[in-house]
Parts: structure tokens; sequence; C-alpha cells
């Protein structure tokens, strides 16, 4: 079986852009100077200069002074398309905004704000994720003058765990499409992944009784054993303990009513053993479906994974925490 090998024009391709990226500093917010953005002519650039260079050999050779006034016109319009072009881009600031967690095979949306300190609106401004393997579409805006606008671009991560935001890439060709001026943003956030949840999932493990629940075991007179508390206004007369109210009333202690609560408590765990014969990232995505359908029912829950635990509690604070361990767990 023969190995494929990388097209060389591409492997040139990729290493040109790893050194080059490697040169950018991360940063969540970038302002663009003429340090920083670059341009080009594009295709159409490009016939346009040929066609003003055969324009201006016509005339030189016919002498034709119409055509010399419109040779340098045309380019003269080039080289002002160029300038407003370049000043698109130049004088924006890029903020990348925080980015929500998501499971992974979901598109994690990116939201970039885009600020312009000028007195002058900008047009057709392009973003996107740049590197191999990812989504090639563009997100077009225009940023009104002195004014703000947001775009949103979105990648799939690969797996589960935490990953660094790609390079992106800002864009624009405005006015005449002649010029191509660009810039590479290499943002320093991060994307949390979770594991994806298995779908369909088995139903959760059942919670189990344990002991040492929120009453206590009092002994009546007359040997019967109940639980009992201190009693709250709204109590029904019924659940008063008569016998002791006499009592309380003597020695000025307070009145307590019967307690229709097991004195033994239902704990939720889920756990890494409740998962055996699956693959790794299987049991993780059991899990993950486990503690999504738990937090939807409202109960209190634990997890337990080798080496890590998390005590039961319920709430969105405890759901994002069972997610992100699940998510980096086994991960460096």
């Amino acid at each position: 079986m023969q190995l494929a090998l990388p097209h060389p024009a591409r492997a040139v391709r990729a290493r040109w852009r790893n050194w080059w990226e490697a040169r950018l500093p991360r940063t969540d917010t970038l302002t663009l100077t003429q340090r920083n953005v670059y341009i080009l002519p594009t295709r159409a650039g490009l016939m346009f200069g040929v066609t003003l260079l055969v324009l201006l050999v016509a005339s030189i050779n016919y002498q034709l002074n119409l055509g010399y006034v419109l040779t340098f016109l045309l380019a003269g319009a080039g080289v002002v398309s160029m300038h407003v072009t370049h000043g698109t881009l130049r004088g924006l600031t890029l903020h990348l905004r925080p980015a929500a967690a998501v499971f992974a095979g979901d598109a994690a949306v990116l939201e970039v704000s885009l600020r312009s300190t000028t007195n002058r609106p900008r047009y057709g401004i392009g973003m996107r994720v740049d590197g191999e393997g990812q989504a090639r579409a563009w997100s077009w805006s225009d940023v009104p003058s002195g004014g703000h606008a947001t775009t949103h671009v979105s990648f799939v991560p690969p797996r589960r765990g935490r990953h660094p935001v790609p390079t992106l890439k800002a864009e624009t060709r405005f006015p005449l499409g002649l010029f191509r001026a660009w810039t590479n943003w290499r943002p320093v956030a991060q994307v949390l992944v979770y594991p994806k949840p298995e779908r369909p999932a088995p139903p959760v493990p059942a919670a189990r009784a344990m002991p040492g629940g929120p009453t206590l075991a009092r002994s009546q007179d007359g040997g019967e054993v109940e639980g009992v508390r201190g009693y709250r206004r709204g109590d029904p007369m019924k659940l008063v303990v008569w016998k002791k109210a006499a009592r309380a009333l003597e020695t000025g202690g307070e009145l307590v009513t019967r307690d229709t609560a097991s004195s033994a408590r239902l704990e939720l765990w889920l756990d890494w053993q409740h998962t055996v014969g699956l693959a790794p990232e299987d049991r993780l995505s059991r899990l993950t479906a486990w503690v999504l359908a738990a937090d939807r029912a409202g109960a209190a829950y634990g997890l337990r994974l080798p080496g890590s635990e998390l005590a039961p509690d319920h709430g969105e604070q405890h759901r994002r925490a069972c997610l992100e361990l699940l998510a980096t767990w086994g991960l460096r």
C-alpha cells in the first residue's frame, strides 16, 4: 500500500503559512496599521494593468493624445483605488469576544467586533477562519462612520478539550476590486469543547439511598422512634408532638413536630464504572448525555471519573463544572 504524498506546492504553502503565523503575536484585540495590513493586486487588477500598458503602447505608437489622456486617467483611478482599499482596513480595531463552549462536532461561533475611530464609513469588510480544512465562507460587514459593527465566523473543532482559536483573516476589495488588502490575526482565546453526547443514551442510573439524611431519630415517650424537628410557622397542628408540648412550655423550650421526610437521602452518582464495556471516548459521551438528562430533570447529581470527583449538586454552575471535567479529563 502506497502512502499519498502531499502536493509539493501545497506542502511549501503550508510550511510558509506556519512560519508566517508563528511570527504573529497572539492577542484578542488587534489595531490595524500600515505594519500589519498588506495589499496586492487581484486578477482583475493585473488585467487592468495589462490594459493600461496596451493603451500606453498604442498611444505612443499612433501618437494619440486622447489615448494618453485615457491611459493616465485610468491609471490615476487605479492609484486612488489602491489607496482607498488599504485605508478601508487601516485604523480598524478588531476585538474577539469570549467564545461559548460547544459540543464535539458542532460549530463554534466566534463574535468579532469591528470598531472605527475615523469619521468615514468602511464598506465591504470580510472575515473568515484561515487555514486548511476549515470553511472558506466569508462573513461580510460594513462599519459606520465612528461606530462599530459585529460579524460572526465559525469553525468546527476537531475533538473535545481546549482548542486555541485558529488564525482569522480580514479582507477587503473595496471600491473597485482591483486590489486586495488583508490582515492575519492570531487570537489568544480558547474554545472549550465538550464530548459529544450519546444519542440515544440509556436511562440515567437510579439514585441510591444513603444513610444520614437531614432528620434525626429521637425516642418518644412510650418507646416509639420517629423523626422530629423544630416547629415552623405553617406546620399542621396534627404534626405537633403534644406529649412534649407541656414539657417545652415548662422548660422554655420550643415545640417540635413530626418530620415526614425519610431519614435516608437519595444520591445520584454518574460513575465511570456505570459505562463498563465501552471505549473511553464513548464512555465520556454517555456520561455527558447523563449529565444533560439529570440537569434537565433538576436532580442533584455527582460525577466520578478515575482520579476526579465532583460532589452531588445541581444548577447551571454544577452542570458546567461536570461538562468541563468531562471535556478535559485525560488531556494534558
